[in-house]
């Protein structure tokens, strides 16, 4: 008989017989920057996830730079919403502004933004529309011109969420084209459509005007299909592929990593990051151990980047430990 137990008496085997590791660097923290001045907004189904005006960033990034994560992905509030979601790709839009401060005053953080029309437009919708329909390829410039201007602005690295298809091939053109080849892709590529993303909407404002986004966001229970929709990014030069969410989608996640030869990231959305700070609220689990459970999890089912709320606490913990 095998004992396996041997390798599990004490601290001290456990620890060197672990075969998934986190670290700092695996985690991305979102944030969401708002128009205005001296802005703390909490966002009340997220405990500990705030919107700021630029102004308030300083006190994040101090933690971030202090914990030592990877980077951040910035997600942008603005003032004001048209049809074509205008602020997108405006030279002073709130979005390109932050970049800039966070450029200028912490240029050690490496800064992912999230491209999609889903908080600029006031339709509330992630592409073009024209009555009840959302329009693919008409969407497919705005994209382009949105990430231009943000690596413009000083974008280490573009992360395209609206599932448009074909968006990648056409950003990838229109950043060679502007001269900058050499910032990466993220794409959103396997992004369901998922019922985990309510807080989210309520942290960014971008809940659709009317329907749903069930006709390009994927369906739930397709895993094939989330394969395809990998490996047709991968194709258009995707250089980081993403499974969103995470829990719910380990498999795909794990399936992904099997399948292909590329680095995989991972969205532990604000659904889940409610509910893990819901039931630690009320006493009914260990919120450390769970978060850290939940995202070595992650890292084990193959992803190489975590994109998580938990991050700035997470790093914390692990500092502690050492």
């Amino acid at each position: 008989m095998y004992r396996f137990r041997r390798l599990r008496k004490d601290e001290r085997i456990r620890s060197i017989m672990q075969e998934t590791r986190l670290h700092p660097k695996d985690f991305i923290y979102p944030i969401f920057v708002t128009e205005g001045d001296n802005i703390k907004n909490p966002v009340a189904s997220m405990p500990g996830v705030y919107q700021y005006s630029v102004d308030k960033l300083d006190e994040i990034l101090v933690q971030i730079r202090e914990t030592g994560i990877g980077g951040i992905m910035l997600f942008g509030l603005p003032a004001y919403k048209d049809p074509e979601g205008s602020q997108a790709y405006a030279e002073d839009g709130i979005t390109q502004r932050a970049v800039r401060f966070i450029k200028e005053n912490y240029p050690e953080i490496y800064i992912v933004v999230d491209i999609c029309l889903c908080e600029y437009t006031s339709h509330g919708h992630c592409g073009m529309v024209c009555g009840n329909e959302i329009l693919n390829d008409k969407t497919l410039p705005y994209l382009t011109r949105m990430a231009v201007s943000l690596a413009e602005a000083g974008a280490d690295m573009v992360a395209p969420s609206d599932m448009m298809d074909g968006r990648v091939e056409a950003i990838r053109e229109g950043l060679d084209k502007a001269g900058f080849a050499q910032i990466p892709i993220m794409a959103y590529s396997a992004k369901f459509a998922s019922a985990y993303y309510g807080p989210f909407r309520e942290a960014a404002h971008s809940v659709p005007g009317f329907g749903d986004r069930k006709s390009y966001q994927m369906d739930c229970a397709n895993g094939q299909e989330a394969l395809r929709e990998i490996a047709a990014d991968i194709e258009e030069g995707a250089d980081i592929v993403m499974v969103k969410p995470a829990l719910a989608y380990l498999d795909v996640l794990k399936e992904a990593s099997l399948t292909f030869d590329a680095p995989l990231a991972v969205y532990n959305v604000s659904g889940e990051y409610a509910m893990v700070k819901a039931a630690a609220a009320n006493g009914w689990i260990d919120e450390q151990r769970i978060v850290m459970e939940n995202l070595t999890a992650m890292k084990r089912a193959g992803a190489k980047i975590i994109i998580t709320y938990h991050a700035v606490d997470a790093a914390g913990w692990m500092q502690e430990r050492v």
